[in-house]
């Protein structure tokens, strides 16, 4: 049994350095075989992006890997993937997603569960508490963005 709170830990982080910098607090990592191979966070206001979500910047992070390493792989997130992160597991065929909540934000996990991805939700106070504060600070830019996806 992998060790979940670890991992999701250091998504934390990530999500933190994003804060850090003025950006929105998701934050992931992408483990295989027990070792952390990429890490990144939301850059969309940094880097003034359309897709540069902490799930997308993780993967892109972690370079071009074959696609056999992509299903040894489980990305830990620190909010439920949208759509088009969703959509980046299911192309990757990554088997599992562990996120640390999705109560702020629900992505279509069925659709990954539909999909066989295995789908684990932490529901970690930290995680909600932390979104919740930037949403609570940032709400013009934060309904922008939910605008911008249609939700």
């Amino acid at each position: 049994m992998p060790n979940h709170q670890k991992y999701i830990q250091e998504a934390i982080k990530e999500a933190k350095k994003s804060l850090k910098g003025g950006g929105i607090p998701i934050g992931a990592v992408l483990v295989q075989n027990g070792n952390i191979i990429s890490r990144g966070h939301n850059r969309l206001i940094q880097k003034g992006s359309t897709i540069l979500h902490g799930e997308m910047d993780c993967v892109e992070n972690a370079g071009r890997l074959k696609g056999t390493d992509y299903r040894k792989c489980t990305l830990y997130t620190t909010l439920s993937p949208c759509e088009m992160c969703s959509g980046m597991v299911l192309l990757y065929k990554i088997p599992r997603v562990v996120m640390g909540e999705n109560e702020t934000l629900r992505g279509p996990e069925e659709l990954l569960k539909e999909n066989e991805v295995e789908v684990v939700n932490l529901n970690l106070p930290e995680c909600r508490k932390m979104m919740q504060e930037y949403i609570e600070k940032n709400p013009k830019l934060w309904n922008e963005e939910m605008e911008r996806v249609g939700y």
